[in-house]
């Protein structure tokens, strides 16, 4: 590693209301490409950095990571070493992680010393849309996160909803749907990021009166989407939660136990929505891994 790129760099805030630069799909193929790059050691090319110098970044979108998860891939990279090199950029006397950092901190775990990583001279602006965009790809980020993300894209870097949608190849209802969930109460906020709430959940209780009574209420009795939605629309202004409660013990205690049994049975949230002769049974998954187990119970193969 050469020594010619250690000060830190860190350019003003731009604003740019429409647009994106240098074009996000072009820098994302440029890190994509690492292992074919051509460029000078110090700029695109893979090289070593001592674990210690890299330090993440304070604006990474990502906020939560699953202890269970970053174990498993501490002992795959203390197997395999580590495929994928991290992206940073230069900072101070080290780096700033761009992309990557749950492939740093498994790193630590499996107790490495150096990493490869690809230095790229980014600015505030392209960091923030690189790691937004890892993330959404991999799937990494909780509806929250993702709010907060096009938030400070929105406040710091004068992007538009619409040059957001571009952005993480969304549409800008996605994105202005998020936004909206930024309005509900921390502790409410809290439970869609610990996975208490789905974002159905918490869109549906957005405008409510006590947003976190009814939160806590449909997590503690695990009420689907569309009775969240049912019981919000009974709220009024002014009104207490026993009312609340009541409307919500209305359903049929036999589908409450067994939509917890299928939940149980298949490892993910179950819904059922009965009118007294016929209904839907609704699964929810967070990942196309997910998916991917449902499929296979379904149709009976091996897991």
């Amino acid at each position: 590693m050469t020594d010619g790129k250690t000060s830190s760099k860190k350019a003003p805030a731009r604003k740019k209301p429409s647009g994106l630069g240098r074009g996000l799909s072009a820098l994302m193929g440029e890190v994509e490409k690492e292992a074919s790059v051509t460029a000078a050691p110090d700029e695109g090319a893979v090289q070593m950095a001592p674990v210690g110098k890299i330090a993440p970044h304070p604006d990474q979108p990502r906020r939560h990571f699953d202890e269970e998860a970053l174990g498993e891939l501490a002992r795959s990279i203390e197997a395999r070493g580590m495929i994928q090199p991290i992206v940073v950029r230069p900072h101070g006397a080290g780096f700033q992680i761009v992309a990557g950092e749950r492939r740093w901190r498994a790193a630590q775990r499996a107790h490495l010393h150096q990493v490869p990583v690809i230095v790229r001279d980014f600015d505030d602006a392209e960091t923030l849309e690189i790691a937004l965009v890892e993330n959404i790809q991999r799937e990494d980020l909780n509806a929250i996160e993702e709010a907060e993300a096009y938030k400070r894209l929105i406040d710091d870097f004068g992007h538009s909803q619409a040059a957001l949608a571009r952005l993480v190849h969304k549409s800008r209802s996605h994105v202005a749907n998020l936004l909206r969930l930024l309005d509900l109460p921390d502790a409410v906020r809290a439970m869609v990021v610990s996975g208490e709430l789905d974002m159905g959940h918490a869109r549906a209780i957005i405008s409510a009166p006590d947003a976190e009574a009814l939160a806590r209420l449909i997590a503690a009795q695990g009420l689907s989407v569309r009775d969240a939605e049912a019981l919000a629309r009974r709220a009024k202004p002014g009104g207490d939660v026993r009312s609340k409660q009541k409307a919500a013990s209305e359903r049929d205690a036999d589908i409450v136990a067994l939509e917890r049994q299928l939940s149980e049975a298949v490892g993910l949230s179950v819904a059922i929505d009965y009118d007294g002769k016929t209904g839907t049974v609704s699964v929810a998954y967070r990942s196309l891994d997910q998916l991917d187990l449902i499929c296979q119970r379904l149709s009976g193969e091996k897991i």
